[in-house]
């Protein structure tokens, strides 16, 4: 039988090319149902192209043109951020692949836990707003959550075979994003086009932003920390600017193993879909000879102070992690739109970090007042 998948939010980079992967293995994936925020056209495009059950679009605006573009079809067409969470529920899906932006992903990834569904995780926020609470839920309903970003791919492809050796320590890698070799002076004027040339990734905007201030790092030590139960302090965050290595496990022997490969998210995606098995995936093959070297640094938290920022949240503990998320969010946009400095966002993020009401045991309600209120918060002081 073939394994039905429900992408959230499959028009984006991570969508796009586990639909690549769908194709390239037709006998064993199907897309039962794909979503999008407000790509409507290109949601039809796909929906033509891969006929699943049904589509949602969560912009309600969309829903009119959507449908009628697919009026010629048998795909059902659901929006609203309702049917976003109830699509996830859908009987015959065995997997959701769960790759929408931010905090948007955390509530359909509930309803897919408490659906019993196999859980392909692309959004790190749901893991960095609430993860004690979702790995709870995982135990709970006796799910499988299996990491989709590269580099959490690459740790958990390090551990497979090792559950009964001790981890020293978790070497987590990142390219430095365009900026790391840019001065504090420099960093005061640079805009988000420029942060949008990522070096070795191509990513969609927000996470892209994320990446050059290291905000992004700084959520993936968090993410780390829930998946492999291994402490902040025992992640440590490598500039890897070749992106070659993908992420690394230290053993208390000292041993270390680490996963190596072209920057290509097809393969982590396609590994959480089929693991434990390895499957066949067309596509470039790494070539050391032509790598040549493999450089190594640690990264400047004065220049990046959003890594930071991280940690101290990561410290804090309890809804503080909600808190740094909302606030980045609001910030990271900002600087798309020119309305915030680069280095201006790391000062939002603070500011709102000491504002925002702190709670040190939050449940699933706090969560949702917490990320309005630091919202609320971040954009008053934009």
């Amino acid at each position: 039988m073939k394994k039905q998948i429900c992408i959230l939010g499959s028009t984006g980079s991570i969508g796009t090319q586990a639909l690549d992967v769908i194709s390239q293995h037709p006998d064993l994936y199907e897309a039962y149902a794909l979503t999008a925020n407000d790509s409507w056209e290109k949601l039809a495009e796909q929906a033509r192209q891969y006929n699943p059950a049904a589509v949602v679009i969560a912009n309600e605006a969309h829903y009119e043109d959507l449908k009628a573009r697919l009026a010629d079809t048998d795909v059902k067409v659901y929006a609203g951020h309702k049917a976003l969470c109830e699509i996830v529920e859908a009987q015959p899906i065995d997997m959701v692949l769960a790759a929408l932006v931010g905090f948007a992903g955390f509530e359909p990834t509930i309803r897919a836990i408490k659906a019993h569904k196999k859980i392909c995780l692309a959004n790190k926020e749901t893991l960095v707003v609430a993860g004690e609470l979702i790995l709870n839920l995982v135990q709970q309903y006796h799910v499988d959550l299996l990491p989709v970003d590269s580099e959490h791919s690459a740790i958990f492809q390090c551990l497979v075979g090792e559950e009964m050796n001790e981890v020293d320590k978790i070497l987590l890698t990142c390219s430095g994003g365009p900026f790391r070799n840019f001065t504090h002076e420099q960093l005061k004027t640079v805009t988000a086009a420029d942060a949008l040339r990522h070096p070795t990734w191509k990513m969609g905007a927000k996470i892209t932003i994320d990446s050059a201030s290291l905000m992004n790092k700084g959520f993936e030590v968090m993410e780390a920390k829930w998946l492999f139960g291994v402490p902040a302090d025992r992640i440590e965050v490598l500039i890897h600017p070749q992106s070659v290595v993908h992420s690394g496990v230290q053993y208390k022997d000292g041993a270390v193993k680490a996963q190596l490969g072209v920057p290509d998210m097809r393969l982590p995606i396609q590994y959480a879909f089929s693991f434990p098995k390895r499957l066949d995936l067309q596509g470039d093959r790494l070539d050391l000879f032509k790598v040549q070297k493999l450089e190594f640094f640690k990264p400047d938290v004065e220049k990046f102070p959003c890594l930071r920022l991280a940690y101290e949240a990561i410290h804090e503990g309890g809804n503080m992690p909600c808190i740094l998320n909302a606030a980045n969010e609001v910030a990271n946009a900002a600087f798309r739109r020119g309305e915030c400095s680069f280095l201006g966002m790391a000062d939002i993020i603070a500011k709102t970090m000491k504002q925002a009401t702190f709670d040190k045991t939050p449940d699933l309600d706090t969560y949702f007042k917490t990320d309005a209120e630091a919202r609320k918060i971040a954009t008053s002081l934009l």
